[in-house]
């Protein structure tokens, strides 16, 4: 099993930034790829980063050049820091972990509600 939990969500302005967290705990070994999904309301949740075991990553074309995802191995932890926000990125956002290369995993959700 494997335990995800987020931090980190808010209100911020249109323009300002946010960082995003997960704690990922349990059978931490077996986690392969990691990311970040959003489900902003009335659709569907959407991939907006994900990052491989050895670093690589992948983004969703309406994030690029604003938001990067990390993850410390070491700490089994994975972040997404948010620049630029706009009123469309408000969503609850999700930690994702793909683990034993057929389970998935997700944690609780963190409210994110970017506005003036």
């Amino acid at each position: 099993q494997v335990q995800l939990v987020e931090s980190g969500g808010g209100l911020v302005q249109p323009g300002g930034s946010l960082r995003l967290s997960c704690a990922a705990s349990g059978m931490i070994f077996s986690i392969s790829t990691m990311a970040w999904y959003r489900q902003a309301p009335g659709k569907q949740r959407e991939l907006v980063a994900a990052i491989t075991s050895d670093g690589g990553t992948n983004y969703a074309d309406s994030v690029k050049g604003r938001f990067t995802i990390s993850r410390d191995n070491a700490k089994s932890t994975m972040s997404l820091q948010m620049n630029s926000l706009k009123p469309e990125d408000t969503a609850v956002y999700y930690c994702y972990a793909y683990a034993y290369a057929r389970y998935h995993y997700w944690g609780q959700g963190t409210q994110v509600t970017v506005s003036s």
